[in-house]
């Protein structure tokens, strides 16, 4: 029902392994937590709610982590409905209970709900403190981490950092709380890094603030909304949120995505795959843009350093999956990559155009090379062609 995060806290945050698609959008194929804390100080605090659809579990949780004793606050960093979709009830089980949030949250949770809680509201500005007892907390606001009322609260008793969503990750806890009891690199890594590049990738400038006071905290601890607890290399998590709102390439290497009606498209980009490969280039991945989800292949763009895309010409325009998934990493704000073009078309090769205005009007965007124009197929004729295009592409992951 909860489990001891300390002395002090329990987790009572709930698993959700049969939600299929995040925000209705986005594939859980490892499941996603919802994360809540709750804090036995000499006064009590509840940081968080959980998803409407874990209420039932939720409320049994809190019950039991309270053992008899009332609730005096609710700290609402996140207004979104996966964290607050209980909160109402919460609060309505809760009379005495006061709700601890920033102004423009207090705007959202009376266009949620209906529960007229304006004499129970704290609001917390930046800067504001709030002492619980033994425990205190600072409390800032983190607007556009990726909502506008966000905030994020620290313990200066335990050093933890309440993160809202900055620092989360898909993926189901199934009882280990710690990101060092899981071998978050090879398990959860592609997971966190796809929520960060479809969640809140487009707010790197919000996110580079809140790193920045972040990092005059002498924080043990963080605790986001999902996936795991941070207690240890910190820094090295905390490196990953930097290189990616500052929109740097995690790895330098390639991706290329295709669109390919017949699959000529798609078999140059292997042979561009194997060029690329043969030039030093590590781990190049291939995505054919039809049938991966579209989440994976923005996370895939965040981790890479050169773009390769290559697309077939259709209706005189670009095949619509690569037409959709440049049209979302111009909505993420991606920048700061080389990017290269194939293009295909059996009478009229005109996708490489069109990609390339699309492309251009991303911010530090170099071009990388020539576009690789094919008639239907790759010829042994334009092996010196991609060849060169091979060479242009190592040379900017370079």
């Amino acid at each position: 029902m909860f489990q001891k995060l300390n002395d002090d806290y329990l987790y009572l945050g709930q698993d959700d392994d049969r939600l299929a698609l995040f925000e209705n959008a986005y594939p859980l194929p490892n499941g996603v937590s919802y994360n809540s804390y709750l804090l036995l100080d000499e006064q009590t605090a509840l940081l968080d709610t959980v998803d409407w659809s874990q209420g039932e579990a939720f409320l049994d949780a809190l019950k039991a982590g309270l053992n008899g004793r009332g609730l005096d606050y609710v700290f609402v960093h996140h207004m979104e409905p996966d964290h607050a979709g209980t909160l109402q009830l919460v609060l309505s089980c809760y009379p005495q209970a006061k709700a601890v949030m920033t102004k423009k949250a207090q705007q959202m949770f009376s266009q949620f709900f209906e529960l007229d809680i304006a004499d129970r509201v704290v609001t917390a500005a930046e800067g504001f403190t709030l002492s619980t007892g033994k425990h205190s907390f600072r409390f800032l606001t983190a607007p556009m981490v990726h909502w506008p009322e966000v905030m994020v609260s620290f313990d200066e008793t335990d050093g933890i950092l309440f993160s809202a969503d900055a620092f989360g990750t898909f993926g189901s806890l199934h009882g280990k709380l710690f990101a060092d009891q899981v071998n978050f690199e090879r398990d959860w890594l592609d997971d966190a890094r796809r929520y960060y590049a479809n969640i809140v990738g487009k707010y790197g400038a919000p996110v580079q603030g809140l790193l920045k006071k972040a990092s005059a905290l002498p924080i043990k601890m963080i605790a986001p909304l999902h996936g795991p607890i941070w207690r240890e290399n910190l820094s090295w998590f905390i490196g990953k949120y930097d290189l990616w709102s500052r929109y740097e390439a995690e790895e330098n290497t390639a991706v290329i995505f295709t669109g390919s009606v017949y699959g000529h498209t798609h078999a140059a980009a292997l042979q561009l795959a194997q060029a690329l490969t043969e030039r030093g280039l590590k781990d190049v991945r291939v995505y054919d843009a039809a049938k991966t989800d579209l989440s994976v292949l923005v996370s895939e763009a965040f981790r890479c350093k050169a773009l390769v895309f290559a697309a077939s010409t259709y209706n005189n325009g670009i095949f619509t999956p690569m037409e959709t998934l440049i049209t979302d990493l111009q909505a993420h704000d991606l920048q700061n990559r080389a990017w290269a073009l194939v293009e295909n078309g059996s009478w009229a090769p005109n996708s490489g155009k069109l990609m390339a205005e699309k492309l251009s009007a991303l911010k530090r965007m170099t071009k990388a090379g020539e576009t690789l124009t094919l008639r239907s197929a790759l010829k042994p004729a334009q092996s010196e062609q991609l060849a060169a295009l091979a060479d242009a592409i190592a040379e900017a992951v370079k």
